[in-house]
């Protein structure tokens, strides 16, 4: 920003910035919307519910904003103590924010006993917002547009938003309005990240986090729940050698090990080769991706490890 931007009083001539926290339940598509407005991928992406661990900052900067992102774990009933780690990230996100964002997942039936069951959820979360809070409906591709209305009206009995929107984070139809309603909820303040910064996460931690997503996609039932990514080294050698990257997947039980191994290794082999062609692409070099399991029993009821991983 310029110094044109700047007003004689100190202020800061019409540019907003500020902080929008995306919180709703597990699978609605917070990170998948966070990518498609940065125009990147900085988080990850999976089918199966409480993907995302972390509060992960994308930035969104245009000509006369900046929202700083905050993409947070699904909120939900926590079970263990990994979970409950998980809300605790997601609510505290939210006494940090200028802007409060809910996003919910249509395609999910109104009245089935999981929507209620969320709902309640939301509500008590949303009890303690002291900001303006904005209700964003995702997934309107998979709904028909006369089911719309029942659903806003459903919702506006949990909190008093400030602006309802309808959108497909998929599709990215209804964002650029959405954009336009956070920006006009943005106090104005100065610009707080250079223009070409899109998250303050470091290489190693989406390393870890691309790894972490093909483990996801590529492994069943309990297996992603129960894993971990460490990235052990990250090595650039000369110019147009291949950087090299060490990490350790970490699991529970040496049953898991042999699930994440595979029969003849194929399947470590796999995450590996699909995790390496997303780095390359992130990093825009080569790269050499050597991946090792290891059994660390009853990880994600270990506070230290857990903080270890940012969480």
């Amino acid at each position: 920003m310029t110094e044109e931007n700047i007003s004689p009083q100190g202020g800061f001539a019409g540019y907003r910035s500020g902080v929008v926290a995306i919180i709703g339940p597990p699978n609605a598509g917070k990170s998948t919307l966070v990518n498609l407005l940065l125009g990147q991928k900085i988080t990850i992406v999976s089918p199966r519910p409480q993907t995302t661990r972390n509060r992960i900052m994308g930035i969104v900067t245009g000509a006369d904003y900046q929202m700083i992102m905050l993409d947070t774990p699904g909120l939900h009933k926590p079970k263990e103590f990994i979970n409950r780690e998980m809300v605790r990230i997601a609510r505290e996100s939210m006494s940090d924010a200028d802007v409060v964002m809910l996003l919910t997942d249509t395609s999910v039936e109104m009245n089935s006993k999981k929507a209620c069951r969320e709902r309640e959820e939301l509500a008590e979360c949303l009890g303690g917002v002291r900001c303006p809070a904005v209700l964003v409906l995702n997934k309107i591709d998979l709904l028909g547009r006369e089911q719309l209305l029942p659903l806003i009206e459903c919702y506006r009995q949990l909190h008093p938003f400030s602006a309802v929107l309808p959108i497909s984070a998929l599709t990215g139809e209804g964002t650029e309005v959405l954009v336009e309603e956070l920006v006009k909820l943005l106090p104005e303040g100065p610009q707080f990240y250079p223009d070409d910064i899109p998250t303050d996460a470091t290489e190693r931690f989406i390393v870890a986090e691309t790894i972490r997503e093909k483990i996801f996609l590529l492994t069943k039932e309990e297996i992603p729940y129960f894993s971990a990514v460490m990235v052990d080294s990250f090595q650039e050698g000369p110019e147009g050698t291949p950087v090299t990257i060490h990490a350790t997947i970490m699991v529970e039980r040496d049953s898991q090990k042999g699930i994440i191994i595979g029969k003849q290794g194929k399947m470590l082999k796999k995450i590996g080769t699909e995790a390496r062609l997303d780095i390359e692409k992130m990093l825009d070099c080569r790269v050499m991706l050597k991946l090792f399991v290891k059994v660390k029993k009853k990880w994600t009821k270990n506070p230290q490890i857990l903080r270890e991983l940012g969480m």
